[in-house]
């Protein structure tokens, strides 16, 4: 049989499997680094497939690396599994309603989908490798906390990811496509002010404000914005302003940080200058100032080599199967879960995405059933993801499958209640499908290995730099 033949059977022969560990990782819902449970199912069944596990790389409890072959060339797959707090939700229905049980979080962002459907591939890849032997190797990469951005950051500093020669994943999304754009990379940095309390009416004079040296801080940062570049964004929050008596200066303050803007570099001279208004800030008030860089991750850069070898694939497979159960499952998706001004905004996205006319035809069975053009617009998109820091050390190709309604928006509890629908569950396996027919394809031709090997380096010289410093390990406690 052709590797088209060959993935779509290999597959379908672990579909029961594949399923029962995604509604399983559904019901887990563990948020970042407290994946246990999650980590653990993913051990058992990589173990019984015939996988070599190794638990706890990078440092990181919840991370792994599950190889099987040897030898050239490394295909890898990237597995999230995580959730998102508070985002509990029953599966299938289009009322909010909080799973049963005490756990307040859900899967938000698909991840219970994501991971097993990278599982999906590896096992397909695995199947071919016991056929031809010197195909080369696979390894699934278990990847913790992409909501916190730590793990794949993490994973690319401590060098868990070096010798791969492709990476391939997917996220759940409403739209078959390719993921063409870049992500903004960030970090995330507490800025701490010490100063001297005293009373503030009596003797003013013999305080210092740590309160006033955080407000200083977000007036020069404010001016700053005027002189970086339009598309980084500064946000700020308090978490500490020293108390709540007026009538006492304030002797500590914690402001919250998260720098944005395309690339790492960008970020890295925002940072720099940031870290030096809070310096001014600690002058003019005869404060003291620390600061700790908590989190951060990359820009992603998605490789055009295997993202055209990805779109190909998806486009020899087609769109996940659905059927006329999960059309009418979608419709009551679009119409019952907005109000009348989210209606609106929908019905806008059905206009700009498939025209007027189309619009009212896919209104009543939104779901994505094509596979979207593949377009390089050179699009920075306004969120992050910690494969950038993956993009950084291998090549790497991401792509979406539609495991939603159309106009559904991640992080909701909307996206929650499709993660153990069918429609999700053909999603993932037509994304699994997908990766596996692209890896295939990539490790039969050495010249596409080459080919984005070289684009690799033109893009990266080879070289990353980890936003997270060598000092600063995961934030395992939460």
């Amino acid at each position: 049989m052709d590797k088209k033949e060959f993935v779509l059977k290999s597959v379908n022969d672990k579909k029961d499997l594949l399923l029962k560990v995604s509604d399983q990782i559904f019901d887990y819902a563990e948020v970042g680094f407290r994946e246990f449970k999650t980590a653990k199912l993913f051990e058992e069944v990589l173990n019984q497939e015939g996988f070599q596990v190794e638990m706890g790389v990078g440092g990181m409890p919840t991370a792994f690396k599950a190889t099987y072959g040897r030898g050239k060339p490394v295909i890898g797959f990237l597995a999230e599994y995580d959730a998102l707090p508070s985002l509990s939700q029953e599966g299938g229905c289009t009322t909010r309603k909080p799973a049963a049980g005490a756990n307040p979080d859900g899967h938000g962002c698909g991840h219970n989908l994501l991971g097993t459907g990278s599982m999906a591939a590896a096992f397909a890849v695995k199947a071919y490798i016991e056929e031809n032997p010197e195909a080369g190797t696979v390894v699934l990469f278990g990847c913790p906390s992409e909501e916190k951005g730590d793990g794949k950051a993490i994973m690319a500093r401590e060098g868990v990811f070096d010798g791969v020669d492709a990476a391939f994943t997917w996220h759940p999304f409403d739209a078959n496509e390719i993921w063409s754009e870049s992500t903004l990379a960030n970090v995330s940095v507490f800025f701490s002010f010490k100063g001297v309390t005293s009373h503030a009416a009596a003797a003013p004079e013999l305080g210092r404000s740590a309160l006033d040296a955080a407000e200083l801080m977000s007036v020069g940062v404010n001016y700053l914005r005027e002189h970086i570049i339009s598309d980084a964004r500064v946000h700020y929050a308090y978490r500490d302003v020293g108390g709540i008596a007026p009538n006492v200066v304030q002797g500590s303050s914690t402001v919250h940080y998260f720098i944005r803007a395309p690339k790492s570099r960008q970020v890295k001279e925002i940072y720099e200058r940031v870290i030096n208004v809070a310096k001014g800030a600690a002058l003019m008030t005869g404060t003291e100032m620390s600061y700790e860089l908590y989190a951060g991750l990359s820009d992603y850069i998605p490789n055009h080599v295997l993202s055209e070898v990805l779109h190909e694939s998806m486009e020899e497979l087609g769109a996940p199967d659905y059927d006329a159960d999960d059309f009418a499952m979608a419709s009551r998706f679009f119409h019952e879960t907005a109000t009348p001004e989210e209606l609106d905004g929908k019905r806008d996205l059905l206009r700009r995405m498939f025209g007027a006319e189309q619009a009212k035809e896919v209104e009543a069975h939104p779901l994505h059933t094509e596979i979207a053009p593949l377009v390089w617009n050179g699009k920075v998109t306004s969120g992050s993801t910690d494969v950038g820091d993956a993009s950084y050390v291998m090549p790497t190709a991401m792509c979406k499958m539609a495991g939603t309604t159309l106009g559904t928006a991640p992080h909701t509890w909307q996206m929650t209640a499709h993660g153990n629908t069918a429609i999700g569950h053909k999603a993932m396996l037509r994304a699994g499908q997908s990766l596996a027919l692209a890896a295939l394809k990539t490790m039969e031709n050495p010249e596409i290995l080459q080919k984005a090997h070289d684009e690799w380096m033109a893009e990266t010289n080879g070289e990353y730099e980890c936003p997270i410093p060598p000092e600063v390990g995961p934030r395992l406690e939460g």
